[in-house]
């Protein structure tokens, strides 16, 4: 019985020590020689303090800084962990809203999103930018278009009171291009700008 065995003991085990300890040593070992920043969850630092990571959202909701695109993850509800709350940017439970295209949630809550938008920014002619009032499928997108970024530029400069011209300099600097130049569209990190704006143009406190 011993015989029979034996062979697929000493696999098991070369197999585990190989898939389960060496090869995660090797690839890890590698990305921090490689891409450390990455490697450690392309965290931004300001000051010497982390103030997030450049792969996950944050909530930006005063006037004087550049909203992110709205999330819909949840987490649990602390009165009752059987249910759930809303819990934007929760780096645990990535999801989206999960609505389909006819949902009569999903049209009411864009609606309401666009009505919000509208408010804030009375100055804007013409339609809200889409990222601006729909979720992503992931609920962490970190990134906003260059035309959701305009749109809230006037807002920003106002509460800042600095010129129009100087934040729209800012953000043209923080423009992302495609990825080798053909994959993804142009973008702006929501939390480098915003980083940028308290650096140049710190708030009174």
């Amino acid at each position: 019985m011993l015989k029979e065995f034996r062979p697929a003991l000493v696999l098991l085990v070369a197999m585990t020590i190989v898939t389960g300890i060496l090869y995660p040593l090797v690839v890890t070992g590698l990305a921090q020689l490689a891409f450390p920043w990455q490697a450690n969850g392309s965290l931004i630092e300001k000051d010497g303090h982390v103030a997030g990571s450049a792969l996950i959202g944050q909530s930006f909701t005063g006037p004087a800084y550049f909203w992110g695109r709205p999330s819909a993850t949840t987490g649990a509800d602390p009165a009752d962990p059987a249910k759930t709350v809303a819990a934007p940017y929760n780096a645990a439970n990535s999801m989206g809203s999960n609505l389909a295209p006819t949902s009569k949630a999903l049209a009411e809550g864009v609606a309401a999103a666009v009505e919000a938008a509208k408010a804030a920014h009375p100055d804007q002619k013409g339609p809200v930018p889409v990222d601006l009032v729909t979720a992503s499928a992931s609920g962490l997108d970190p990134h906003i278009s260059p035309a959701a970024a305009s749109y809230q530029v006037k807002r920003v400069a106002l509460a800042r009171r600095i010129p129009i011209e100087e934040v729209q300099k800012l953000l043209a600097a923080h423009i992302e291009g495609r990825e080798l130049g053909i994959l993804g569209e142009p973008r702006i990190n929501v939390l480098n700008l915003n980083l940028a704006l308290d650096e140049k143009w710190p708030l009174a406190k």
